[in-house]
């Protein structure tokens, strides 16, 4: 460089004229710094979520619609049509009214060229005059503000300054787009699978609350007793909910719109839900029980009168009262109700590896912690059960349980099985509704698009 400087033709400024006359173009080198390539998947994902994509830079106009063409924040030219491309430069976008600012950044992706530091704490604000979430990325100091204000700030870990990194919520380790999109992911996966735990446990519970009103009401023996209910609750209800929190993400969730953030994790629909597969629980529960007693030849209108056994009514079948309310007699019907809710419950649990897929699409086996949390109680309940024949016969005694026969485990499979059918119909509802209430949002969004482009 310092011989080229020293050349005697450069030393004298007079000659620059002529030393570039009659020259030959034989090319013109670009130099481009292309974004990574995953960049272009990762925002066309944003865009199937329901979230949009802000650019905000510094460089010229032309230069950030091209790259944000490349990366997917507009479609290809090729593509485009007539879409008007909503690209700005910070002063000219800041001298417009507030209301048709605001109109302008209420749908589709937006581009700021151009722009200050200071740009970005103001589009902040106005998003979330708008009800948005807005996560912001920096890394310079200048960024912090902006990055502090918005409900998400997100720091760069590499480039980012310590300015940046103190006043954000998140620090990307490898300041990389994606990692973002995958924590989105990861995100809507957690609270699927609390919604999946918490939703789990309250149908439980419901069911349990169920059995016990319903034989109440009618006057029934109680198909349930507390230490019953206490094994259902702290052995066969506990590993499975925990194992639902290891739920793989569905596979269509970064195409559901994004859940209002004043969205109760129990949806009236859920709840709704919830309740209609409680009442099936609740009902098997005491129907297994009375289908025993009437398969003995004893009425419902008896049964409800059973303290008065020998009194008002006696039993057929050569069968004495205290064979019928008393010792195994009454523990093999208890038996039939507890071991129907136990079986309930762990094809309740196996169903719930997705709150809304069905089982063909979602199935178990995509969680093998929850096939052990469901094998491990079931396991623990069937040696309680057949205690006797293991030789710890007062275990099943202090339980109330007797072993069941083979016809016995048809009649509880006949009870408890259908509670899957009843858990993917509603499933089914379930899709019906949600599909419904993107429909509707979508149209809200498309008619804001419409009336932000007419305005």
């Amino acid at each position: 460089e310092e011989s080229d400087r020293a050349h005697p033709l450069l030393s004298d400024p007079s000659n620059y004229r002529d030393i570039e006359t009659g020259l030959t173009l034989v090319g013109i080198v670009g130099i481009k710094d292309p974004a990574r390539p995953e960049v272009s998947d990762s925002i066309r994902l944003c865009s199937e979520a329901g979230i949009r994509v802000m650019m905000i830079t510094g460089d010229a106009r032309d230069t950030a619609v091209a790259i944000a063409r490349d990366v997917n924040i507009f479609p290809p030219l090729e593509e485009a049509g007539n879409d008007i491309v909503k690209a700005y430069e910070g002063r000219e976008f800041f001298e417009k009214p507030e209301a048709e600012q605001l109109e302008l950044i209420k749908t589709g992706n937006v581009v700021f060229c151009r722009a200050e530091p200071a740009d970005k704490q103001k589009l902040v604000k106005m998003l979330q005059s708008l009800d948005e979430i807005p996560a912001m990325t920096g890394d310079g100091v200048n960024d912090a503000p902006a990055l502090q204000q918005a409900a998400i700030g997100i720091a760069m870990g590499i480039t980012g300054t310590e300015v940046s990194k103190e006043a954000a919520d998140m620090v990307l380790a490898d300041d990389n787009f994606s990692t973002i999109v995958s924590a989105v992911e990861e995100g809507r996966c957690i609270y699927a699978n609390m919604q999946a735990f918490i939703c789990f446990l309250i149908s439980c519970n419901i069911g349990e609350i169920c059995a016990i009103l319903f034989a109440t009401i009618a006057g029934f023996p109680e198909p349930l007793t507390a230490m019953h209910l206490l094994w259902v609750n702290l052995v066969t209800d506990g590993p499975p909910a925990t194992a639902l929190g290891f739920n793989p993400p569905d596979p269509d969730i970064m195409t559901q719109l994004p859940r209002p953030s004043d969205e109760p994790i129990m949806t009236r629909w859920l709840l709704t839900r919830y309740c209609l597969t409680g009442l099936y629980v609740g009902l098997a529960t005491v129907g297994v029980f009375v289908g025993h007693y009437m398969s003995l030849g004893v009425s419902l209108s008896d049964l409800a009168s059973w303290s008065k056994c020998g009194e008002l009514w006696q039993p057929g079948n050569d069968l004495m009262c205290s064979d019928l309310f008393q010792g195994s007699g009454r523990m093999l019907p208890q038996t039939l109700s507890l071991t129907t809710l136990v079986m309930m419950e762990m094809f309740k649990a196996l169903s719930a590896v997705s709150v809304d897929n069905s089982l063909t699409r979602v199935g178990p086996q995509k969680n093998p912690w929850l096939m052990l949390g469901v094998a491990v109680p079931l396991l623990l309940h069937i040696a309680v059960v057949y205690s006797e024949k293991l030789g710890l016969s007062a275990l099943g005694e202090s339980f109330g349980l007797v072993p069941l026969s083979v016809d016995n485990w048809i009649t509880v499979l006949k009870w408890s099985a259908p509670i899957l059918l009843v858990d993917e119909a509603l499933k089914a509802v379930g899709r019906l509704v949600n599909k419904e209430r993107d429909e509707e949002r979508a149209a809200a969004a498309a008619a804001a698009a419409i009336q932000g482009k007419t305005s």
